[in-house]
């Protein structure tokens, strides 16, 4: 059984930093494939970054590049999403979500492609 829970979420003001953990327990950490995802109130839920199981290979969407950041530890069984220079429109609930990877290298932007879920870290960022 595999378990995921956000934290690090909370208030922040425009230009704050802020960085969520996603806390992993079950089988090897290191053989799933992790992303982040949120959902604002009023819109679809939106891919914002993913890593592969390695952690080399990373990816994050255009409304998020260059202010945040995915990385992992493997050791300690945690993905980490480092925000910076956040803006009202980040606000959301973030949710981190994992899948088996057999390929050291793959990441994944659709939803549809994860197993497993957490039950999410609210951010609100006010202005």
């Amino acid at each position: 059984q595999v378990t995921l829970v956000e934290s690090g979420g909370g208030l922040a003001q425009t230009g704050d930093s802020m960085r969520l953990s996603c806390q992993y327990s079950g089988r090897t950490f290191s053989n799933y494939a992790m992303g982040w995802f949120r959902l604002a109130p009023g819109k679809d839920r939106e891919f914002v970054a993913a890593i592969s199981r390695s952690g080399r290979n990373t990816y994050e969407s255009g409304s998020v590049s260059g202010r945040f950041t995915i990385s992992r530890d493997n050791a300690k069984n945690t993905a980490y999403l480092q925000m910076r220079r956040l803006r009202s429109e980040d606000t959301a609930i973030y949710y981190c979500a994992a899948v088996p990877s057999y390929d050291g290298e793959s990441l994944y932007t659709l939803a549809g492609a994860y197993t497993f879920w957490g039950q999410g870290t609210q951010v609100t960022v006010s202005s």
